[in-house]
């Protein structure tokens, strides 16, 4: 796991840092807003079922289309979610984002969040437990 200083004050091109790793599930602190990290991540196919329990999760979709599937009380549903849109996830909400076809994200988060949450299911090798990496 590792975290970096974020780039405050000045701008940064998330394209450009989109481009500058290819890592898929393994998201970049592009900057901070007070104590929250501003990550962008590459992702394809399935991340893993996680909750966050003290924090909601907000993303926004750069490019593609990314799932979020949620397990409420009231049973399971799925968000659809294409370029542009946003959502936030409720904190102790059972989540599983994913992106059949391949998705750019921007996520908003505490600094020092683990991605798989604070419970998750088995950690697939295609996906990165970490609280971010250093953008390059």
């Amino acid at each position: 796991m590792t975290s970096a200083p974020a780039r405050r004050g000045e701008p940064v091109s998330l394209s450009a840092a989109l481009v500058s790793f290819d890592e898929l599930w393994s998201p970049r602190i592009v900057t901070a807003v007070n104590d929250y990290d501003v990550r962008v991540a590459k992702v394809q196919g399935d991340h893993v079922w996680h909750v966050h329990d003290h924090t909601d999760e907000f993303f926004l979709v750069l490019e593609g289309e990314l799932t979020i599937a949620l397990r409420e009380p009231d049973g399971e549903r799925t968000l659809v979610l294409p370029k542009g849109s946003v959502c936030t996830v409720p904190r102790g909400t059972e989540h599983r984002p994913s992106a059949p076809a391949g998705a750019s994200i921007l996520m908003f988060e505490p600094t020092g969040t683990l991605t798989v949450g604070d419970r998750h299911e088995e950690i697939p090798s295609h996906v990165d437990a970490t609280t971010g990496h250093a953008l390059d």
